[in-house]
C-alpha cells in the first residue's frame, strides 16, 4: 500500500496524479493556508478516485515566516517560507497515522529546486527513509521527482490543467495573496504553460 504525503499545492497533486497512490493524507499542522490545501486535496483525490484522509495537529507555535502567524524570519531560514524542520515533522506524522492502514510506502513532494532547503534533498529523503524504515511497521519514504523541475513533473505527469488548476499554492492566506513565493510560482508555472500552448499551435 502506498500513500501521499499530498499538501494540495501543484507538486503534490501532480504527483497524484501521476503516481495513482492507494491513499492521500493532507496534515493540517497548523499552516495559514491548511483550509485552502485541504480543500484542493480533497477535490483532486475525488475527482481521481484516491481516499482522503486529514489529520489536524496544531504546531503553530513552532512556526515560523510565511506560513506561519509568527512572521518573524527564523535566523536559519533560507527563504520566507521557511519553517523549522517541517517535513521531517509531516513525515513523522504521516508515519504515525498510516501505520494502521499498513503502508509501506510514503510518497512526498520534493523536487529538485527544493534542494535550497536541507530538508528538500535527496539526501534528506533517504535519510529520513532510512529512519523510517528502521523503526516498526518498516515503511519507507520516497520522492518520486526529487530530480525534476515543477515543469518536468507536470510534463511527465501529464496531468490535465483543469486538475493542476485546482492546486492552492499560496503560503500566507486561503486565498491567494499573489506575492509569496507560492503564488509566484503558481503564476509563473501556468505562464510558461500558456507560452508552451501558444507554440506548439
Amino acid at each position: 500500500m502506498t500513500a501521499l504525503l499530498l499538501s494540495g499545492g501543484m507538486d503534490s497533486i501532480s504527483i497524484l496524479y501521476w503516481k495513482k497512490p492507494d491513499i492521500a493524507l493532507t496534515i493540517d499542522y497548523g499552516q495559514n493556508c491548511a483550509k485552502a490545501e485541504i480543500n484542493a486535496a480533497e477535490y483532486a483525490c475525488k475527482i481521481l478516485n484516491i481516499k482522503h484522509y486529514v489529520l489536524s495537529i496544531n504546531c503553530a507555535e513552532l512556526g515560523s515566516g510565511d506560513l506561519s502567524k509568527n512572521l518573524t524570519t527564523n535566523e536559519y531560514a533560507p527563504h520566507s517560507d521557511w519553517w523549522p524542520y517541517r517535513n521531517q515533522l509531516l513525515i513523522t506524522f504521516a508515519a504515525m497515522y498510516l501505520l494502521k492502514f499498513k503502508v509501506k510506502k510514503i510518497l512526498i513532494g520534493s523536487l529538485k529546486p527544493d534542494e535550497q532547503f536541507k530538508d528538500g534533498t535527496d539526501k534528506f529523503t533517504k535519510l529520513i527513509s532510512e529512519l523510517i524504515s528502521f523503526q516498526e511497521g518498516g515503511i519507507i519514504v520516497e520522492a518520486p521527482a526529487i530530480n525534476m523541475t515543477a515543469m518536468e513533473l507536470i510534463e511527465k505527469s501529464k496531468i490535465p490543467k483543469s486538475i493542476l488548476f485546482c492546486a492552492h499554492s499560496c503560503h500566507k492566506k486561503n486565498i491567494p495573496c499573489g506575492n509569496c513565493r507560492g503564488c509566484n510560482k503558481f503564476i509563473r508555472i501556468f505562464d510558461k504553460l500558456e507560452e508552451s500552448k501558444k507554440e506548439n499551435l
